[in-house]
């Protein structure tokens, strides 16, 4: 009898038994508590942002956008909703939902299409921000080069956090990705200008200027108007005026506000672009380019009225 078994025809079974002897596996599914925001992509009405709140371009700016309009086919001027909403931001302070209605009823456009352009770029603040907005770069080239000391000045001086206006409405504290300045990393971006190479000693004098710059202008609360222990020793008569931009710029390049000195947007290190250790070696001149024949210098608006 054994002879006549058949030893292959005992695979299949033997292979079924192995299988049912095996323990099943069982997977472990791990879920956490969901965080959603809807501040990105959802209006929601405040004292400061609804619609009921008029908004109309001034008479210049009207000029702009005309000038503005007339770079696209009539068909196509909805391409220039992100310019427009630009220029509202400015006028306005912010892309509040009036602004977008008004943007939308200019280029004929369901206002729904300019809300899904302002939720879509960062660039557009939806909500009020302060008349400096401090925006720190602490991505990798930034952070390698110690952008943490820079954020701590922002917060130690101002005694703001990421997300945070001062109490007087003059800075707004932002935390972003790369601003493409990495090679005169670590930067911040204030309004529309760039301050690089930057330390905790000259982020706190860069402050101090841009306080005592709009205190004398009249321009914002300034360090008078910081609650509580924000207006301690934010600006002292050291600070003030002459070291406001000195002790920020080892070239001493600065511009005045009112007889405060403010430092010059750009590298505050004593760079002048960002040339290496042995200077500037290429692009020493502009082989005649002449930069005021190609574009439009300021007040040349006002000359067309």
């Amino acid at each position: 009898m054994a002879s006549k078994l058949n030893p292959f025809r005992l695979r299949p079974a033997l292979r079924q038994f192995q299988c049912s002897a095996r323990p099943p596996i069982r997977r472990t599914f791990v879920t956490s508590t969901p965080r959603r925001s809807d501040s990105l992509q959802v209006h929601r009405n405040t004292d400061e942002n609804n619609p009921s709140i008029p908004f109309k371009f001034t008479p210049q700016n009207e000029k702009l956008i005309q000038e503005i309009l007339a770079r696209y086919p009539p068909q196509y001027k909805k391409a220039a909703v992100m310019p427009l909403l630009d220029v509202g931001q400015r006028q306005h302070g912010f892309t509040s939902i009036s602004v977008m209605n008004e943007v939308a009823r200019l280029l004929e456009m369901p206002p729904m299409r300019v809300y899904e352009v302002a939720t879509f770029y960062t660039m557009y603040n939806r909500t009020p921000v302060g008349k400096y907005h401090v925006q720190c770069c602490t991505t990798t080239p930034c952070m390698l080069r110690d952008s943490d000391s820079v954020m701590r000045a922002i917060e130690d001086h101002l005694k703001i956090h990421p997300g945070q206006t001062t109490p007087d409405g003059l800075f707004t504290f932002t935390e972003v990705e790369c601003l493409g300045a990495c090679a005169n990393a670590p930067m911040v971006q204030i309004n529309d200008d760039y301050y690089e190479d930057l330390t905790y000693d000259t982020t706190v004098s860069l402050l101090k200027a841009l306080q005592a710059a709009a205190e004398a202008t009249g321009a914002g609360g300034g360090a008078a108007g910081l609650a509580g222990e924000a207006g301690k020793g934010a600006i002292t008569g050291e600070d003030r005026n002459v070291k406001g931009g000195d002790a920020i710029n080892e070239q001493g390049r600065s511009y005045e506000a009112q007889g405060v000195k403010v430092p010059t947007p750009g590298p505050l290190s004593g760079r002048k672009t960002c040339e290496n250790s042995n200077g500037i070696t290429t692009l020493t001149e502009l082989d005649g380019f002449d930069f005021k024949q190609h574009m439009r210098t300021d007040g040349a608006l006002e000359a067309t009225k």
